[in-house]
């Protein structure tokens, strides 16, 4: 960085973003391992980034996964390569390509079953024009009319009963039980 720039920048102050982007350019460029005390250095000097503010960034770039920390012994080192960070765009590029296949397959999906329902109305429409249908319901009605007739048969068969029983005549067996005077079998 060159001295006019670190100048400005001391001056105005850098945002929190900038302080992360000028602590990762620290790792990436030197590709090396830093203790806390190393990047305290390194860091006011090369990138204008207070010292007061280096482990705060440190630590947020640590919490978000974009440097890498490990204990040894009584010491802790810090590390950032950039094929990690390669790595991890990858990554997110991917997620990010997921999500907008599958959002875009959703979005088919939903589409494709309002077309089957619209189908599926379509055929419902058409329905008593099926063969199979027409089948079945000459099929209903075939069984009605022959179950229509064989109560007609026991009615007429109580009313002969009746008759010769207690001597009813048909009218008034007929407007006692409700029994219209066209009652007939179904041709």
């Amino acid at each position: 960085m060159q001295t006019k720039e670190l100048w400005e920048s001391k001056k105005r102050g850098l945002s929190a973003e900038e302080k992360r982007t000028r602590m990762m350019e620290i790792f990436f460029e030197t590709k090396d391992v830093f203790q806390l005390k190393d990047i305290e250095k390194i860091a006011p000097k090369e990138k204008g980034i207070t010292a007061m503010s280096v482990k705060e960034v440190l630590q947020s770039l640590v919490d978000d996964g974009m440097v890498d920390t490990d204990r040894i012994g009584t010491s802790n080192y810090f590390w950032a390569f950039p094929s990690k960070a390669l790595h991890a765009r990858r990554r997110k590029l991917e997620e990010l390509q997921t999500q907008a296949e599958r959002a875009a397959l959703t979005k088919e999906l939903t589409a494709l079953r309002q077309k089957k329902d619209q189908l599926k109305a379509e055929i419902d429409k058409y329905k008593e024009c099926d063969p199979d249908v027409v089948e079945e319901i000459r099929e209903a009605n075939k069984i009605a009319k022959e179950a229509a007739n064989r109560w007609t048969d026991n009615i007429f068969a109580v009313k002969s009963w009746a008759k010769r029983k207690f001597g009813f005549e048909d009218s008034k067996i007929d407007k006692t039980f409700g029994i219209p005077e066209d009652f007939d079998y179904i041709d």
